[in-house]
Order: C-alpha cells, then sequence, then structure tokens
C-alpha cells in the first residue's frame, strides 16, 4: 500500500483543511516524517490509519478525540486517503462522530461516524464496518499489524522488535502471502511423520521374521 494522498479537515492539531502530496515524494514506498514535538508528525500517522481502519494509530487515542479542538464550529471533520495498491487506486473517506451547528435551525447536532470506499471500478462501499473488512482484505494486514509494520509512529517502532516470536512470525506471513508455504510445510511433516512409522513397522515384522 503506497499513500498518493491524503486530505485532513478539522482533524488533530489541523484546524482546517490540510493536504499531503505524497506522490511528489516519489515511487519508493519509504517516507521519513519529521518535524519539532507537537508539530502534528503523528497526526498524519493517525490519519492514515484512521481512514483505512477508523481507529487512530496509537493505542491511546480514541475515535472521539480527533476532532480539531481549534476548528470553527461549522468546519466539518473528516479525513480523505488516496492510495495506490496493486497497481489499482482506491479513495476512503472517514469522519469520526462529533458535535456540529444544525444545518436549519439554532443548536447544535450529532455527526454520525460514516465511511465510504471507492473502489478502483467506481463502485462504492459504506458503512464503517463494511468499509473496514474491505480494507483489511486489500491491505492484507488488519490495523494492530499495519500500525506496527507500515506505519510506525515515535515510539512505536519498538513494539514490533519486542514483539513474541510467534506473533512476528504471524505478522510476516500474512505480509508476504505465505501461509500456503506454512500449509505445504505442515503437510509434508505429516507424510514424512507417516513414512517414519511405516519404516519402523517394517524394520519391526523383519526382525521378527
Amino acid at each position: 500500500m503506497r499513500p498518493l494522498n491524503l486530505t485532513m479537515s478539522a482533524f488533530g492539531p489541523y484546524a482546517g483543511r490540510t493536504t499531503v502530496d505524497f506522490s511528489v515524494l516519489g515511487t519508493s514506498g519509504l517516507y521519513l516524517i519529521t518535524g519539532d514535538t507537537g508539530a502534528g508528525k503523528t497526526t498524519i500517522f493517525d490519519a492514515i490509519t484512521y481512514a483505512l481502519y477508523g481507529e487512530a494509530s496509537g493505542e491511546s487515542r480514541e475515535s472521539s478525540m480527533l476532532r480539531s479542538k481549534y476548528a470553527a464550529p461549522e468546519t466539518p471533520t473528516f479525513v480523505e486517503l488516496t492510495f495506490l495498491n496493486g497497481g489499482k487506486t482506491y479513495t476512503v473517506r472517514r469522519n469520526p462522530e462529533y458535535t456540529r451547528p444544525k444545518t436549519r435551525g439554532t443548536g447544535t447536532t450529532v455527526q454520525k461516524a460514516d465511511a465510504e470506499l471507492t473502489m478502483p471500478d467506481g463502485r462504492i462501499i459504506t458503512k464503517a464496518r463494511d468499509v473496514t473488512a474491505a480494507m483489511t482484505d486489500i491491505v492484507g494486514v488488519d490495523r494492530e499489524q499495519f500500525a506496527r509494520i507500515a506505519m510506525i509512529a515515535q515510539g512505536e517502532f519498538r513494539k514490533l522488535l519486542l514483539a513474541q516470536t510467534d506473533e512476528r512470525k504471524a505478522i510476516f506471513r500474512q505480509i508476504f502471502h505465505t501461509g500456503q508455504y506454512q500449509a505445504l510445510q505442515n503437510r509434508l511433516k505429516e507424510e514424512a511423520a507417516a513414512l517414519d512409522r511405516q519404516c519402523g513397522e517394517l524394520e519391526a515384522g523383519l526382525r521378527q521374521a
């Protein structure tokens, strides 16, 4: 998955509409985001992860905390990510639940959380749960795995390094789609064990003869 364009509106410290054009950075797929403390670096990680999975990249940041405290009441909160995966372009847009002014009359109303995914063929998937399921299938990893290996925020890198061996194996097996080879390996082990048993039985029979 390679991000092409990210738009954030009233998201985190970004009070207005902010766009990050990743396409100008080339096609290497490896980007370093730098800046002063509090400049909003982690928010970019949060926005990408939230667009894909409906949750921020960090375990301590809830969706209800994502609306900017500095935004004007009428500014909508949303993130929109266009990305390339397997040579195909996808666009996903999400907004968390937040309070906004009523369109008619006075007072406020609750804007419900929502999501929309535009597929390469133009099909549109709606409903947050369905979009999240589609994203997990398209990207090939779930949010927790994605946060550990694809969007490694400040202070998060050591989590992958400290993960248990079996957990790291499971993560990399899913990333590189090696599950079929694991299944083949297990089958070969079973067949080898069966042949060993047969050899043992034949040897025992020869000794008795």
